[in-house]
Formats: C-alpha cells, structure tokens, sequence
C-alpha cells in the first residue's frame, strides 16, 4: 500500500469512528523546488551540446602564452608586487591560475564582452591577490626588469597534462 492510500484509509477510518463521510484526500501539490524523490532523469536520449575545443591543453601552456607576456610588470622583493618562477609549487596559485585559465576558455567564446569581463571579473581580482606581498609568493626573492615577463620556470614533466589530448583519448 502507498503511503497515498494509506494516508486515504486512514481518513476513511477516523470519518467512521465520527460517523461523518470521509473527506476528499488533498490533491497533491507539486514540489516548487523540483525536489521530488521520484524525478524522471529527462536527459535520456537527448544530444549533449557539444562542448568547444579548448584553445589552450593545461594551465602551464596558458601560464606561459598569456600570463607571462601579458604581465609585463616589475616583481621583486623590493617592491610591491611578487612572483615565483615555480608558481606550480603553490596550491593557490595553481587553483587561481586554472580558475584564470577555465574563465578564459568560457569567455573567448562570447565575442562582445568576453574579455572585458574576463579582465575585470577574473584576471585582475586574482592576479592583484597572487602578486600580492602577503599572497602565495610572499616569500618570493625573484625580481624582473620593467617590460620584461615575468619569471618562469617549466614544471616537472607530466605535472600538468594536456587536456585536450585527454578529451580524446
């Protein structure tokens, strides 16, 4: 038995302990939150859109394309900006880096303001936070000349894969 039926039983008998006819049962009202326990997966059979290529395979090969030649500002411990040529070492500069990296592939896409959000909502909100003397390369001792990229250092190989040959595979 349900717990539908059970709960219309349940009304029949209490109607016939009162000697009253037993009420309608309430009409189910549908979840407004779409949590309902027995939801349908409706994705069967429907074509995935296709996901663009990325343009760059790992945020090593975005790193080195974009970051660096981009920001051409002075790093040092003198100054007010810090960098590390082995930014890979840093857990945070990794994920800040990917994040850059991932928001980058999404908004090449859009061909209007993409990159201006890119720049604005991205780009400069993390890279402030990594050049940062209390940030991830705080400790840094690394130094640059103005107009020169920043300093940068291959990681271990196979540390970052190329995920478009792993898409394929």
């Amino acid at each position: 038995m349900t717990a539908d039926a059970e709960y219309e039983a349940a009304l029949a008998d209490l109607a016939d302990l009162m000697g009253e006819p037993a009420p309608a049962a309430p009409t189910p009202v549908p979840d407004p939150h779409g949590w309902d326990d027995e939801e349908e997966d409706d994705t069967e059979g429907v074509d995935q859109e296709e996901q663009p290529e990325l343009y760059y395979g790992s945020v090593d090969e975005f790193v080195r394309e974009v970051i660096l030649p981009m920001y051409q500002r002075k790093v040092g411990p003198r100054g007010h900006r810090r960098w590390a040529s082995q930014w890979w070492r840093s857990a945070e500069a990794v994920s800040r880096l990917d994040s850059l990296w991932r928001s980058w592939e999404h908004l090449r896409q859009d061909g209007a303001t993409g990159m201006s959000s890119w720049w604005r909502d991205h780009a400069d909100y993390h890279m402030e936070r990594l050049f940062d003397p209390d940030g991830p390369f705080g400790a840094s001792q690394e130094a640059n000349k103005p107009g020169d990229p920043l300093p940068y250092e291959a990681p271990p190989p196979g540390l970052f894969t190329d995920a478009r040959t792993e898409a394929t595979s």
